[in-house]
Order: C-alpha cells, then sequence, then structure tokens
C-alpha cells in the first residue's frame, strides 16, 4: 500500500508540475483577453504571473522532466506512463508558450490604412474615433476598425504617427 500511494503523489508531483507550466501561459492570457471583463485583482495576479513566468514555466518545466526521468522505473502500469509522458510534453508547451508573446501575434498593425473624405466615410452616429488634427488637418480612426489591431501606423502632416488605444 505505501509503495502505491508513494508513486500516486510522485505522478501527482509530476501532473502538478506540468499544470503549473502550463497555467504561466494560460491563466494570462485567458486574463487579458481582449472585450473580456477583468476584475483589478485577476489582472494583477495576471501581469505579476507574466513578470515570473520566463522563469516560473522552465523551473516547473525541468522539475517535471527531471521527476518524471527519475521516476520512470517506479511508474507502471501503461495508463500512468502515458500520464507522466503526456505531463511533461504539456509542460514542455507551458515553456516555450510562455516565450511567445501572443498579443504582438493577434494586435498586429493595420496595414496601410486608406482614407475617405468625413461625407464620404460610411460611421454610425454612436461610432466612436480617434482623431488627430496637425496643420489643419485631420484624421478619424473608428475604433470599430481599429477593434482587433489596436495600433495603426501612418504618414500624417509629413510625420510618422501611431494611432493606438
Amino acid at each position: 500500500m505505501a509503495k502505491s500511494s508513494a508513486r500516486f503523489i510522485i505522478l501527482l508531483a509530476i501532473v502538478l508540475l506540468a499544470l503549473i507550466a502550463a497555467a504561466c501561459f494560460a491563466y494570462p492570457l485567458y486574463v487579458i483577453w481582449p472585450f473580456r471583463r477583468q476584475g483589478p485583482s485577476e489582472l494583477a495576479m495576471a501581469l505579476g504571473i507574466l513578470q515570473v513566468r520566463p522563469w516560473l514555466s522552465i523551473l516547473s518545466g525541468a522539475l517535471c522532466l527531471l521527476l518524471a526521468v527519475l521516476a520512470w522505473p517506479k511508474i507502471q502500469g501503461k495508463v500512468a506512463r502515458s500520464i507522466a509522458v503526456a505531463s511533461v510534453l504539456i509542460a514542455a508547451a507551458g515553456c516555450y508558450l510562455s516565450r511567445v508573446n501572443i498579443y504582438e501575434i493577434m494586435f498586429h498593425p493595420a496595414g496601410r490604412p486608406q482614407f475617405e473624405s468625413a461625407e464620404r466615410a460610411k460611421l454610425d452616429s454612436g461610432d466612436m474615433v480617434i482623431a488627430v488634427r496637425a496643420g489643419g488637418n485631420t484624421r478619424a480612426y473608428p475604433i470599430r476598425e481599429m477593434a482587433y489591431h489596436h495600433v495603426i501606423n501612418d504618414t500624417f502632416a509629413g510625420q510618422a504617427i501611431v494611432a493606438t488605444y
């Protein structure tokens, strides 16, 4: 009985370490996801995880792999070994994905903007815009067009500008 409970604890530790490595990527992504309400405490926690996740994911992933390798002879059965291997793969994925800035991929700058006169623009009366005025010229960037980019690189009045929100 003692051997089986020790094996269970080792397997549980491997799974928990894998979940920690995966959570380093998944939790901030879930909380900071666009158009989702964020509470102040969960946002603070997600931003805190972003600060430590490179080291936390590597540490938990390395411990997961080390524990799985050292405990491999004691892990018996196809199901238990499959769980151990899956956990190591999940930990490796968490380590890798924690180093990918998914927001840069999701919110890449929009292509070159095209403009129409205010009279020809198809805006609803409730549409919000970011307006830029320089030297008597004005440009408006509709928020609904920026929703998935959040960044518009443009040249206006001879100057490179970035419109963002």
